[in-house]
């Protein structure tokens, strides 16, 4: 029984870390980039978009194609970032925890 108590402690302990964890993510912007730089786009770790950068020379309507490319792959980018940002943190938050392997817990 002091084992169960012990664990239960841990995990109301384990939960208020993860909601202020929570908080911090929707706050820390990560920055995604392609075409060199020609293409940044700004999310919060867990993926609400804040903002695109385009480089003026794209901005022809003959290179619309490559335009649309180069969004899609700087949201990629930075949606990668965020996506390991919270696995770090989700680590670090966890550990110790006998948490079953393959949990996602966001």
């Amino acid at each position: 029984m002091k084992d169960l108590l012990g664990m239960m402690s841990k995990v109301k302990e384990m939960q208020a870390r993860m909601e202020q964890m929570q908080a911090e993510l929707d706050a820390i912007e990560v920055e995604g980039a392609s075409g060199g730089g020609m293409v940044t786009v700004r999310m919060s770790a867990k993926g609400a978009l804040k903002g695109v950068t385009i480089d003026p020379s794209l901005l022809k309507p003959e290179e619309s194609e490559i335009l649309e490319d180069l969004i899609v792959a700087a949201h990629g980018d930075a949606r990668a970032k965020g996506e390991r940002l919270i696995l770090e943190r989700t680590q670090a938050l966890t550990a110790g925890l006998p948490i079953p392997p393959g949990l996602k817990l966001f």
